[in-house]
């Protein structure tokens, strides 16, 4: 009774008289003197929690002083005071419902580092109440001023013991608010993150994800393994350290992929095929983000880990049943710098066996992992079986396989080998054509006949063009291959967009018989020369006049696929150029451009601007010169056409793509069953109607775009008889030299935007560090903002180097041209071109 009896008096007075909370809380704050007893101390604590919800600003000042003594005195011997004095500051501090008032007792408690130091010295208390109340004060702490208490926290003496000690305490309840507390305490501190690392974090929270199920864990997994990734990510010290422990093939295992899986082994049916929900999603991600970073900072290093974790990524992406946001994670995560020979890698992708609710799978015919992404990128996952839906989701999976495509394509030698075999044996008999291949159908099919235009197949065909655009960019050699592609019939190839077949269902397919010889056929027609008349028909069947809202934005999206294709195959070939414009593509163009609508700016600012292309690029003799088009030019009006570019510039549709932001939103789509047309397989939820997308346009080509849009202004305004505003007559060899160094200054402008990220990065912890930490801080700011500065000089040079490479193009055009003058004059031969060009140089002159 005697405690009940002096709490009675501290709450009534001595005379037992009412008093008012604030007269309580003082007394109750006056018992927490030293000097009273361990027992009215633990009974005015107990009291003061209870008052602290509902009077939080005046126990917090008028008991605050007290309680910090009571945990700094008492809690050690007395878990009971512990345990209510650590509730209680918890409750003082925390900020949910008054977070002015939180900061404002978190800053008296942190205005030294005794309370920090006192809390991370309690965590060696195996007493329960005293380790879970202590560690969820210390995240709240954390949560109010994270940078005060990291800084404490690299003082403390024995603090990352005692944080090792929670995260391998036996009882769950304290781990899982261990791992919470980590994962603050190591956010946005390289020092923190080194110091847990050594004392063996990484082993710690790999042991709690496995006890917890690995992946199919629940949301402690998922903490333990955002804490791995915070230990790791912007951090290459822990990186390399962490390579360095047995841990790296656990992630795989994580997965169920094996870590060294030889490359001409199939993956295992368990790992292709497994069962998910969103917390396993979650998981998983993190999982295969951490995969992907350690990748991306390898440096090119073709190590086991970086060759395993990179097979895993493709593995995920094309053969197995991941949900799509893990695939796209996946492709989004592979290297631009690409060496994984994914021409060799076979896989077995599976597909989904119909009304099973993806319970049942078929194994489908093995692929190369090349065949695959482009497979996937054509026709959405599982063979297009939900291509027509159009989902966004779905539809930045196919453009994340477009990308890694882009990358793998980089290097010549690559991109000629693809097209080789698109292109008959060099022995074959003229009349025998190649077989198709499903990205040259795709291309050279012509556009729907029918009356209502399949969304599939448009976005098949964008995407299609989106990746024959990647092979031939910047590459001479390739373009100069591209034309000498002729597809054979398409009469006989398979439309329905793939060649897998299922092994389960029987031996493949018969071969289909060979279409019958017609004599009277015409001969195929070069590639180049399809897409034109591809083109004519889209544009003709965009014109006409009954078509729905909805049909006619998609025969735009196909107009503009053929017109970003042409724009990118035409520039500086001057070949295609007179390819194209033999095969009537000007009046295409024309036509575009003079049609006036104040909703489409697209179609004709991209005629506009290829018209621009085959002004400028125009160099070859042929029907149409740039005589010729000069005066279409001037009756179009070169304002007018340089407005029309403008105007696309502007678009939304143009501005909103970015390098990560491919496929926007469809705009309206919770009314588009109010058309007649799109209702087929849009049978989905409402949900699944807003989430609709669209592509318009890749990154690569607004980049292309934007570089090259003032060269075809210019261009515009040049006469017939001018040289090339550009640098279509440099040779081949002058071009690939030019093109080199812009590589180099492009990677050098990397390199300098990582070493800028890296100088902040260590700027960013110096303000919480101690003297010896903060000067090795300042020298690697110093090494780094050394090596920025070597950078910029190097970059500089370089720019350098291309300008006095142009100037001394110029004076050895200049000379080429006085001596086939004199050559001239002096009655020797001169070539027609070379004729041509003086006859340009004498008019100009």
């Amino acid at each position: 009774m005697e405690f009940l009896s002096q709490t009675y008096v501290a709450l009534r007075g001595p005379t037992g008289a009412p008093q008012t909370a604030t007269d309580t809380i003082s007394r109750l704050a006056d018992r927490l003197s030293p000097a009273t007893l361990l027992a009215d101390r633990r009974a005015a604590v107990q009291s003061l929690k209870g008052l602290a919800r509902d009077w939080k600003q005046d126990v917090g000042e008028r008991a605050l002083p007290g309680l910090l003594e009571v945990v700094a005195n008492d809690a050690e011997v007395d878990a009971d005071i512990g345990k209510a004095a650590l509730e209680t500051l918890n409750i003082l501090c925390d900020g949910e419902e008054a977070k002015e008032l939180g900061f404002k007792h978190t800053d008296f408690v942190l205005a030294t580092d005794k309370t920090v130091q006192t809390l991370f010295a309690l965590m060696k208390d195996e007493n329960f109440y005293t380790r879970f109340a202590g560690l969820q004060f210390i995240s709240t702490l954390l949560g109010n001023r994270r940078q005060v208490v990291q800084g404490y926290f690299l003082k403390a003496a024995g603090g990352s013991a005692s944080v090792m000690a929670v995260l391998e305490d036996k009882r769950e309840i304290i781990r899982n608010e261990a791992v919470t507390m980590v994962q603050a305490l190591i956010s946005q501190s390289a020092d923190i993150q080194k110091v847990l690392a050594f004392e063996g974090a990484f082993e710690k929270l790999f042991n709690t994800v496995m006890q917890e199920g690995g992946v199919e864990g629940g949301a402690v997994t998922m903490e333990a393994l955002a804490c791995v990734d915070g230990l790791l990510r912007f951090n290459s010290s822990n990186q390399s350290y962490f390579r360095e422990t047995p841990l790296p093939p656990v992630l795989c295992s994580l997965l169920l992929f094996p870590s060294n899986l030889p490359l001409h082994e199939a993956a295992p049916q368990e790992f292709a095929l497994q069962f998910w929900d969103d917390q396993k999603v979650s998981n998983a991600s993190l999982v295969v983000g951490i995969m992907g970073m350690l990748i991306g900072s390898s440096k090119g290093n073709s190590t086991q880990e970086v060759s395993a974790f990179t097979r895993c990524l493709v593995e995920i992406a094309l053969a197995s049943n991941f949900p799509t946001p893990l695939k796209t994670q996946a492709l989004r995560l592979l290297p631009t710098n690409l060496n994984f020979p994914l021409s060799e890698l076979v896989l077995t992708p599976y597909c989904p066996v119909p009304d099973t609710n993806g319970e049942e799978w078929d194994r489908l015919e093995p692929a190369s992992a090349l065949d695959a992404l482009v497979e996937l990128a054509l026709h959405g996952e599982y063979n297009g079986a939900d291509s027509e839906k159009r989902l966004k989701e779905g539809l930045e999976l196919r453009t994340a396989a477009v990308a890694v495509f882009e990358n793998f394509v980089r290097q010549d030698e690559v991109r000629l080998a693809i097209l080789h075999g698109m292109l008959p044996a060099e022995d074959a008999n003229p009349s025998e054509a190649p077989p198709i291949t499903p990205l040259l159908h795709c291309l050279a099919s012509p556009p729907s006949s029918s009356s209502t235009l399949e969304p599939a197949v448009v976005t098949s065909t964008h995407i299609a063009t989106l990746l024959f655009a990647h092979i031939l960019r910047s590459s001479p050699r390739a373009k100069d291959l591209a034309r000498n592609i002729t597809p054979p019939s398409l009469q006989s190839a398979d439309t329905s967009g793939g060649n897998f077949f299922v092994p389960a269902d029987g031996a493949p397919p018969p071969e289909p018989e060979p279409p019958a010889e017609d004599d009277d056929d015409d001969p195929p027609q070069a590639l180049l020369q399809i897409l034109s008349e591809n083109l004519s028909l889209s544009s003709l069947s965009r014109s006409r006049a009954d078509t729905s809202e909805r049909e006619s934005r998609e025969w735009d999206r196909l107009v503009v696929a053929y017109l970003c294709l042409l724009v990118q195959w035409l520039w500086e070939d001057p070949g295609a150029v007179r390819e194209f414009l033999n095969a009537g593509g000007l009046s295409v163009l024309v036509e575009a451009i003079n049609q006036t609508s104040e909703v489409d700016s697209i179609v004709p600012g991209l005629c506009a601007f290829l018209l621009g292309v085959c002004y400028e690029f125009n160099r070859e003799p042929g029907e149409i010169t740039r005589a010729t088009i000069h005066p279409i030019l001037n009756r179009l009006g070169v304002e007018t056409l340089i407005g029309r570019m403008s105007r696309l510039r502007e678009d939304e549709r143009f501005k909103n793509v970015g390098p990560d932001a491919v496929v926007l939103p469809y705009p309206g789509a919770h009314s588009q069953l109010q058309h007649g047309v799109g209702v087929v397989g849009m049978k989905g939820s409402e949900s699944e109607k807003e989430r609709e997308g669209e592509i318009w346009f890749d990154w690569a080509f607004v980049d292309f775009w934007k570089s090259n849009y003032y060269t075809v202004q210019r261009a515009l305004s040049t006469e017939p008889d001018q040289l090339s505003s550009s640098a279509s007559g440099q040779s081949l060899e002058t071009a690939m030299l030019i093109s080199s160094l812009r590589d180099v200054i492009r990677n050098q402008t990397n390199e300098i935007e990582v070493l800028q990220r890296q100088v902040k990065e260590n700027q960013k912890p110096s303000n919480t560090t101690n003297p010896d930490e903060l000067q090795i801080l300042k020298d690697q700011v110093s090494s780094l903002t050394s090596q920025l500065e070597a950078s910029e000089s190097k970059r500089k040079e370089v720019e350098k180097e291309q300008e006095d490479l142009l100037v001394l193009l110029d004076e050895v055009t200049a000379k080429r041209k006085a001596d086939k003058a004199r050559l001239a004059g002096a009655g020797l031969e001169v070539s027609e071109d070379e004729a041509d060009e003086d006859e340009d140089e004498d008019d100009e002159e």
